[in-house]
């Protein structure tokens, strides 16, 4: 007998998903701005210039970051606390302790510059955008993925900074003055006004949501770019070989099995349904390229460009698996949503994949 029809379940459309391989446009433009950072980097009054528009760039980004967080979306989501706390543990503190335990991978392994870049990584907050799009399309709780988005942003725009301080502080000038007062200028209050201003510009924000979003996306390009024709004119990619990089990429491809794994596991054990566990699988499990990168260029300044390879990487990387474990979720939820209901699941349903039980029965 034919299972009953359910009602489609429309997904954000936030980022593009193409089946063989998530890889959208703003990873090909991110790719090419480097590129072109290699080949034509700036110097002298250009990149004066450059770094003007960066600071102004920067500050903009943040400012569309506070206008377009819904702090009553936030609240409203409360009564969600122990998932919210569950996916700020996650990636406030499970992360960067990893982070941390990577240490001993130097210098072996990663190089202190680019294990400086993997803990950075380890500190920035959470997506907000594809966390969602994967939660819709895996079928899990959209509205706790929205919420808790907002919250990692919230506090990443201090948590980040302070935590940089605090484990990085050997290397990058510890709680200077010159630094608080960059990071409060630069970040905060951009961020501040966007959220105070939310109540006059959020309506003209979502009508023009399409144009602002091709803005900030080109402000990211923007500080990439001029990280990178820094790295370049100061010769610091001559400490990067491909071997290196492989070496790299393997360290990040255990760190996310290990964040998946912990999500996957710890949320079962910690009692959650199964559309909250798909929720904090991908929300804690991930790390955010737009925030990280316009913070890295405030934090990390000349050196920026090291600094923000290991998460450009990653955020490649997280895309493509999640991509297929959003999809390996939704083959299963048919089938999850009629033992729930107490009713057969349809004998031509799918069956489990193969994969790992750690990643697929969440």
């Amino acid at each position: 007998m034919p299972s009953p029809h359910r009602p489609h379940r429309p997904f954000p459309r936030t980022i593009s998903l193409p089946s063989w391989l998530p890889l959208d446009g703003f990873i090909l433009g991110l790719v090419g701005t480097v590129a072109l950072a290699a080949l034509l980097p700036v110097s002298g009054r250009a990149a004066t210039v450059t770094d003007g528009a960066t600071t102004v760039a920067v500050a903009f980004l943040f400012f569309l970051y506070g206008a377009r967080l819904s702090t009553r979306e936030a609240l409203d989501g409360v009564r969600h606390w122990r998932l919210h706390l569950t996916v700020l543990v996650c990636t406030f503190v499970v992360f960067p302790v990893l982070g941390l335990a990577a240490r001993g991978l130097v210098p072996y392994v990663l190089t202190h510059p680019l294990y400086t870049g993997l803990l950075f990584l380890c500190l920035v907050p959470s997506t907000v955008q594809s966390s969602i799009a994967f939660t819709s399309i895996a079928r899990g709780n959209v509205a706790a993925a929205i919420c808790a988005g907002s919250f990692s942003s919230l506090l990443g725009v201090v948590v980040t900074p302070v935590l940089v301080a605090l484990l990085l502080g050997g290397s990058q000038g510890g709680f200077s003055a010159d630094s608080m007062v960059k990071i409060a200028l630069q970040l905060l209050a951009p961020f501040l006004a966007g959220q105070l201003l939310r109540r006059w510009i959020g309506g003209f924000i979502s009508r023009h949501r399409a144009v602002l979003r091709l803005v900030d996306r080109g402000s990211v390009l923007l500080v990439v770019y001029a990280a990178f024709s820094e790295g370049m004119t100061r010769g610091i990619w001559h400490q990067v070989t491909p071997a290196r990089l492989a070496v790299l990429l393997g360290v990040e491809a255990v760190l996310l099995t290990l964040m998946l794994t912990l999500t996957s596991y710890g949320s079962r054990k910690l009692g959650f349904v199964r559309e909250d566990r798909i929720t904090i699988v991908f929300a804690g499990s991930k790390k955010s390229l737009a925030a990280g990168l316009p913070m890295a260029s405030v934090l990390f300044g000349a050196q920026a460009s090291l600094a923000v390879l290991p998460l450009m990487l990653f955020h490649q990387m997280q895309l493509m698996v999640c991509a297929v474990l959003a999809r390996r979720f939704a083959a299963r939820a048919p089938e999850a949503a009629d033992a729930e209901a107490g009713t057969e699941a349809d004998a031509d349903a799918p069956a489990g994949s193969g994969a790992d039980p750690a990643l697929t029965r969440v």
